[in-house]
């Protein structure tokens, strides 16, 4: 992990090489933000970072990480009005993915996924009201983390989006969750997870790619056999989460209540919960069509619990696949520490001009 002016200034070129093919930003950060020296500590200090959307900046998560020495390049794509969500636009068209030029980087995090899969900067923010922060990390071969509802600051009065996090290096998502979580008491140690319970599809009518599953499942199985944790065969059946989310986004619902959208039983059966991060790769620019890329995401929006997309591999088109983890309410410790120890660095994609 590169920080300090130096690493600053070859994140700008990287993004200044790659920007005319990738289009992940809609604006450059170059001489108004100050990049902090060796007297800022920590971390985050002097790293270089992208921030979702032109209005990131004001939201507590990103002044938090910017208080922590991290020094922005820019602000990245996210999906035009009307537009689909699993997208990203810009005025000279719409955000490519780095590992297929014809296929979206996913959304709504559209630009910041792009920028860590193609190396220009190893950390970018994120927002995850569905899936937004998790499906561009797994259709770009990154990860995603989305923290447990209320342990970062939101601007979200109805309770289902929370800042996240994009990365290439899963040692930096312990700084960015120690940078931006809310001062609170200490917690009861976690412990490590020792069970598990994979899930191709909720129990849900997601109908889930075969490609899909099978680099997901593998991904799951590797990951468990190396962290030695057990995998639990029980079956798993949430309810629909399309009624009860749609409700809660019109405001219509009450405040989150235990059980809602995923059952206790659950996570009385095991410490984790593996499924793929979507139910299909990444689409081209015309649209998703039919496929519901939320379908194994948006219920962790409505439970509140905490999940994390991690690369999976890729399939026969060449495009990543993810693996989402999903923990218990407040294990973000145990569940990032896991995954730093377990999972490798994701690979840089070869998108044009990085060089």
């Amino acid at each position: 992990m590169s920080t300090g002016p130096g690493a600053v200034a070859v994140a700008r070129d990287r993004r200044d090489r790659t920007e005319p093919w990738l289009r992940a930003f809609l604006r450059h950060d170059d001489h108004d933000v100050p990049v902090p020296g060796p007297a800022v500590p920590g971390p985050l200090a002097g790293l270089p970072i992208a921030v979702k959307g032109l209005h990131g900046h004001r939201t507590p998560a990103v002044r938090a990480l910017l208080a922590a020495g991290a020094a922005p390049i820019g602000a990245t794509s996210v999906p035009r009005p009307g537009g689909h969500q699993t997208w990203g636009w810009t005025d000279r068209g719409p955000t490519r993915n780095p590992w297929r030029a014809d296929r979206s980087p996913g959304g709504s995090s559209a630009g910041s996924a792009a920028a860590v899969a193609a190396g220009v900067v190893g950390m970018a923010t994120g927002s995850d009201g569905a899936g937004s922060v998790r499906i561009p990390a797994a259709w770009c071969g990154v990860l995603g983390y989305k923290p447990t509802a209320g342990l970062v600051p939101s601007a979200d009065p109805r309770g289902l989006a929370v800042p996240g996090v994009l990365v290439r290096d899963p040692a930096l998502l312990r700084p960015w969750l120690d940078a931006v979580a809310r001062p609170r008491r200490p917690a009861r140690p976690v412990a490590a997870p020792a069970t598990a319970v994979w899930s191709a599809d909720l129990g849900l009518d997601a109908e889930p790619d075969p490609v899909v599953v099978a680099v997901a499942a593998t991904a799951a199985r590797e990951l468990l056999a190396r962290a030695g944790i057990t995998e639990i065969a029980t079956p798993v059946r949430l309810p629909d989460p399309a009624p009860a989310w749609a409700a809660r986004r019109a405001g219509r619902a009450a405040p989150r209540t235990p059980g809602e959208a995923v059952p206790a039983t659950v996570f009385a059966a095991a410490d984790l919960l593996l499924t793929p991060t979507t139910p299909a790769g990444p689409h081209g620019h015309d649209g998703p069509g039919g496929r519901m890329n939320v379908a194994l995401t948006w219920a962790f929006n409505l439970s509140g619990h905490p999940a994390v997309s991690v690369p999976a591999g890729t399939g026969p088109d060449g495009c990543p696949v993810g693996l989402q983890i999903v923990a218990r309410h407040g294990a973000d410790a145990a569940l990032l520490d896991l995954v730093e120890r377990v999972v490798p660095p994701a690979a840089v994609a070869p998108a044009p001009g990085r060089g």
